[in-house]
């Protein structure tokens, strides 16, 4: 018997997602007919190419093997099918969107009209977290991320980078003055996450490197509210350039030692799951917001 595509996608699925109930979730299918899917193209195949535990599905030597075929031909597939349906139709469907709050704010929400407009037929489902997500866990198809990517199970695309300002108001400045050195930061009051602590390097040379740990008297999990506290004169903080342009441009925040800028810039990238059905509408979300980034 010949293997059929929806077997390679199911077992493509089953290890990107972990478990059968997972990848269940991402196919929207049920976990038992995931289940006979899979043994369906063990048994074609003569070979296991998983190993079942109690908490996740493991590769063998055969399914390793088999794994990097099937994913080409999935991808050959999807491309052949894309490049027909782009000339037949516009994508149809929901498309889920994750983000950090200010990246969501400042980055997606102007830009929904323009994208209602230019693909009517996609219905958004836009969520917010401060936080990386399981994407299957909260039903996401694609999320936004900032900073370095963790997870190499997922599909990841680069979309931008985004410089950090170290910024303050200019009646937090009339009251206390500028520093002028990164030293001089220990006399001021600073703003900053309350977690991960590797946030609260901020991207400033000074005599021993070029990031500068500092301890924040005020913190906050979501960068908006920092901007927010910085706005209202609470102190200096660190923030995204994409969520301070329009403040620095209107005068309500006020770069600070500029000069000792490291250049170091943010990663803004695109995770999810590739799934047939959903990467029509995936990649004209990512190609409509790549540009506007």
């Amino acid at each position: 018997m010949s293997i059929q595509s929806e077997e390679l996608r199911t077992f493509v699925a089953v290890v990107e997602a972990g478990t059968l109930s997972a990848a269940a979730e991402v196919l929207e299918q049920t976990t038992s007919g995931v289940s006979r899917a899979l043994s369906r193209l063990e048994e074609k195949l003569g070979a296991s190419l998983l190993t079942r535990t109690t908490r996740r599905m493991e590769l063998t030597e055969e399914g390793e093997a088999f794994l990097e075929q099937a994913r080409a031909i999935l991808a050959a597939m999807e491309q052949a099918e894309d490049t027909v349906r782009m000339r037949t139709r516009k994508p149809v469907g929901k498309l889920r969107v994750d983000a950090a709050v200010p990246f969501m704010l400042h980055c997606i929400v102007p830009h929904v009209g323009a994208f209602r407009a230019a693909y009517p037929d996609i219905e958004l489902e836009l969520t917010t977290n401060d936080r990386f997500i399981d994407l299957v866990e909260q039903r996401a198809d694609i999320a936004i991320r900032i900073g370095e990517l963790q997870d190499s199970t997922l599909h990841a695309r680069p979309l931008s980078s985004a410089r950090l300002n170290i910024v303050a108001s200019p009646d937090y400045l009339a009251r206390h003055g500028a520093p002028e050195s990164v030293e001089a930061l220990e006399q001021h009051q600073l703003i900053g996450f309350s977690q991960p602590d590797l946030l609260n390097y901020w991207p400033l040379r000074h005599t021993a490197g070029d990031r500068y740990q500092v301890r924040p008297a005020i913190r906050a999990s979501s960068g908006e509210t920092l901007r927010h506290l910085a706005l209202q004169g609470q102190g200096i903080a660190c923030l995204s350039d994409f969520m301070t342009e329009a403040d620095l441009a209107a005068g309500r925040l006020v770069r600070v030692l500029d000069h000792y800028d490291s250049g170091f810039r943010q990663k803004i990238s695109a995770v999810y799951y590739h799934n047939t059905q959903l990467s029509r509408r995936i990649s004209c979300f990512l190609d409509f917001l790549q540009c506007k980034l």
